[in-house]
């Protein structure tokens, strides 16, 4: 006889999907990534450049709130802002490949500093790596 599945019990995801990290960890942690994350990135000619100084209190909310709704947490960034349309909201920015790589560096300190347990820091190390890349739009010679 084979295996049966016990239909009274939901399938749990695979840890290594991103929508495990909030369910998993909480919102605070994800949170502390992106203050610690943004305490770089105002101080960073490249990419803190990018951003108008009167906004980097809303540009933090924004992040955090994106990355709890995809990690698996609450869908306020869906209330707030609507689908994320991320390459349409970024369009604006000069996101080459210089700009995407200091990102990820600023961001790799910031989970060197946020208690992120493995395996959920590979997950979020991933997804903003892959997001990172998705959002480039220039090349460096523009």
């Amino acid at each position: 006889m084979g295996s049966r599945i016990r239909l009274s019990e939901p399938a749990r995801p695979p840890v290594d999907l991103p929508s495990t990290v909030i369910p998993a960890i909480g919102e605070p942690i994800i949170r502390q990534l992106v203050h610690a994350f943004y305490q770089r990135v105002q101080h960073d000619s490249l990419v803190g450049g990018m951003y108008p100084p009167d906004e980097w209190e809303a540009a933090e909310t924004r992040l955090a709130d994106f990355l709890v709704y995809r990690l698996g947490g609450s869908q306020d960034y869906l209330t707030k802002r609507g689908a994320p349309r991320l390459r349409m909201r970024h369009a604006s920015f000069a996101i080459t490949p210089a700009a995407r790589n200091r990102w990820m560096e600023l961001m790799t300190e910031a989970l060197a500093e946020a208690p992120l347990p493995q395996p959920y820091a590979n997950i979020v190390t991933q997804f903003l790596s892959e997001t990172a890349t998705f959002l480039i739009n220039r090349t460096d010679s523009h």
